[in-house]
């Protein structure tokens, strides 16, 4: 057996057992794959995968035993590579980050300025995306590091940590009737028009309970997943906006009226993630103590050994 057969499996079980997707991803032919997975099979005395003629059709019972270990073999091998990185090439190396673009646009910046002076021999690979997709890009390595609201906690094959608390802000024309008010009610903004975040993005979900909660049905005009777009609509009359308040801090512009509204919405957390049993090399725990004064290279390094709670930071 050897380390392509392990990543022709895992691909497979990856691409919803398509082969064809598998050999692409992996740039290799279809029958080539396929020829290595059997010859695994008949290594190991197993089926991985139930077929219907040449289709994979379901991951078997021993097959779902292979993956996890599989899993862990490449995770292992994935850790020996950076190991190998880490003392070779010493302060040298890529960081890949997965976040969503609140995260990438407000809150990076000035960690991924600092992390560049304190590492100049490191580049930065950002990649944005959706909550799932920054965990999936996690788990599949694609990046060491991950930052979002949402969905991060709900993966097992992660490990994550509160990074900070933030809370929503209504944001206004200066005309606006309750650019006038201070504090401002749920029944102020359920008959408006409203211009904010998709639902999967930037603590969306509070929004939508604090409205049901109350049994109101808010008016949303427009969803967005860029704060600068959610602007742009409120800007040009299209109704008032909720955004994150990281996304008013500096506004450039600076000619909307900011209500906070944390009182309706409460307080939302943004997460920092790293894959489960994944070796980190310096300059990732570097990064993420520039992330916050919570997280500290002794604290990641229990949490990833299984021995910290959120309750701790």
């Amino acid at each position: 057996m050897n380390l392509h057969q392990f990543r022709f499996v895992q691909e497979a079980a990856r691409r919803n057992l398509n082969l064809t997707e598998a050999a692409k991803a992996l740039h290799t032919s279809q029958p080539g794959v396929s020829k290595a997975i059997i010859e695994l099979e008949e290594e190991l005395g197993v089926d991985i995968f139930a077929r219907h003629g040449k289709r994979l059709k379901r991951i078997t019972e021993p097959g779902q035993h292979v993956l996890k270990s599989i899993e862990v073999i490449m995770r292992e091998v994935g850790n020996l590579k950076r190991i190998g990185e880490q003392f070779s090439a010493q302060d040298n190396g890529t960081l890949s980050i997965a976040t969503t673009h609140t995260q990438a646009r407000y809150v990076l910046p000035v960690p991924v300025a600092r992390l560049r002076e304190a590492y100049p021999k490191v580049n930065i690979s950002l990649h944005q995306a959706t909550p799932d997709q920054v965990a999936r890009m996690i788990i599949d390595e694609v990046a060491e590091i991950g930052m979002a609201t949402e969905s991060l906690a709900d993966y097992p094959e992660l490990v994550t940590l509160p990074c900070y608390e933030w809370e929503h802000v209504l944001v206004l024309p200066p005309g606006h009737a309750l650019a006038q008010k201070e504090r401002i009610g749920l029944d102020d903004i359920a008959h408006e028009a409203l211009i904010t975040y998709h639902p999967s993005f930037t603590g969306r979900g509070k929004i939508d309970h604090a409205f049901a909660a109350r049994r109101l049905q808010p008016r949303i005009a427009l969803e967005a997943i860029d704060s600068d777009v959610i602007k742009t609509y409120v800007r040009l009359g299209l109704g008032i906006g909720i955004v994150a308040e990281m996304a008013m801090r500096d506004d450039p512009v600076g000619d909307l009226v900011v209500r906070p509204v944390g009182h309706l919405f409460g307080q939302s957390v943004a997460r920092v993630a790293f894959k489960r049993g994944a070796y980190l090399r310096n300059f990732v725990y570097k990064f993420a103590e520039l992330l916050s004064d919570r997280l500290s290279r002794e604290l990641i390094a229990r949490a990833m050994s299984g021995h910290v709670n959120d309750y701790e930071l």
